[in-house]
């Protein structure tokens, strides 16, 4: 049985256990997450992937990504947020994505929300519930990485007073650290601070 402590990879740096499942992880884990995301465009993906991983393996998710991206053209709010009915009906019939009616449906609601936003306004507001790196302890195992936390929770509040769906603190919080707000990379990971080294 795991003890979620980190592991030696086949180049025998020590990583996040989750990370050697799959080559797709290693990439993923080595070189995206945990590092800073910004950009309203850049940040809605990320929001409407988690969105979509909801119930499933993030790897479901990851593998079918430049499907997702063709899909919704790019995660351009502006663009998505035109969607018709016609691309509506295209997105529920399309194998390449997860067809989840309500999932659709958000993405595209939140889309028309953020299209009426400022440039720069997701980003912010986003980025202004991440946590002090200083007061946060450092994982040694994957037992010490929390699903939920206070930051995450006040981030899912501000996102559906704006009238954001399908963003829980748990979407809140794997949003936070797939994208940089924190870093959850285990203490003896190989990525650990890799966002801030020079």
């Amino acid at each position: 049985m795991s003890t979620g402590e980190a592991l030696a990879g086949a180049d025998g740096a020590l990583r996040c256990p989750w990370a050697l499942s799959t080559e797709d992880y290693v990439s993923y884990h080595d070189d995206e997450w945990g590092r800073p995301v910004h950009g309203d465009d850049a940040l809605f993906e990320r929001l409407s992937l988690e969105a979509f991983q909801s119930g499933l393996s993030w790897i479901t998710i990851l593998r079918r990504r430049p499907t997702f991206r063709i899909a919704f053209a790019d995660f351009r709010i502006e663009k998505v947020a035109a969607f018709t009915g016609a691309d509506r009906e295209r997105l529920l019939a399309d194998p390449g994505i997860i067809r989840n009616r309500a999932k659709v449906d958000a993405t595209l609601a939140n889309a028309r929300v953020l299209a009426d936003w400022s440039e720069g306004e997701l980003d912010e507001l986003i980025w202004s519930h991440a946590p002090d790196p200083a007061g946060r302890p450092v994982p040694r195992v994957l037992g010490d990485v929390a699903a939920v936390t206070p930051e995450s929770t006040a981030l899912s509040k501000a996102l559906k007073k704006r009238g954001l769906r399908f963003v829980g603190p748990t979407t809140a919080y794997a949003l936070m650290q797939a994208c940089g707000l924190v870093d959850d990379h285990l203490e003896a990971c190989v990525s650990r601070g890799a966002a801030t080294r020079a």
